[in-house]
């Protein structure tokens, strides 16, 4: 029987992996060499289903930001990031998957999923999962009037009854609105 080959390590799993939760590790150095490098940027993703969660919460975090200058990177893996956003559980890849689904080239049905799942996140118990929800939903619906406001209703409730960071976040939102 022939040896299977493995697969080929990773080099941004070594380079996240480590070190506190609470700290971004060399994160940074990963959105510089992605940023450089478009082409690295599948090689980044797939550490979003990597078994270490601090090696998934900084990949979110640096796929984020590298999307946030380059959101274009992302329409590639459309398919796999709305799955991830649908099975994913934990908070920190959560808050940064609220941000980055908004800049999808998304179809009318994915736009309903998203959306269906940035309200799920709302009900979670992260106040920063839900406060980045709130901006994901309005940031998703667009110019889409229906979207916009339902979007806006549900901001309009978080200012009320929301955590303290939904709150200052809904008015600040709603405010922008309003200009």
């Amino acid at each position: 029987m022939a040896k299977q080959k493995s697969p080929a390590p990773n080099r941004f799993s070594a380079i996240l992996a480590g070190g506190d939760r609470r700290s971004l590790g060399r994160t940074n150095s990963v959105v510089a060499q992605v940023l450089r490098k478009p082409q690295l940027f599948s090689e980044l993703l797939q550490c979003l289903w990597n078994d270490d969660a601090v090696v998934r919460m900084r990949a979110a975090d640096a796929a984020e930001k590298i999307s946030l200058e380059k959101p274009e990177l992302l329409q590639p893996f459309k398919a796999e990031i709305l799955g991830l956003a649908d099975e994913n559980q934990q908070q920190a890849v959560q808050w940064h998957m609220a941000l980055m689904i908004p800049r999808l080239q998304l179809t009318g049905l994915e736009r309903r999923r998203a959306a269906d799942r940035l309200k799920e996140y709302l009900e979670g118990r992260s106040s920063i999962v839900k406060t980045h929800a709130l901006q994901g939903l309005l940031d998703l619906a667009g110019e889409d009037q229906e979207m916009r406001t339902e979007a806006l209703q549900i901001l309009e409730e978080a200012s009320r009854n929301g955590t303290a960071a939904m709150k200052a976040r809904a008015r600040k939102l709603l405010s922008q609105q309003q200009r």
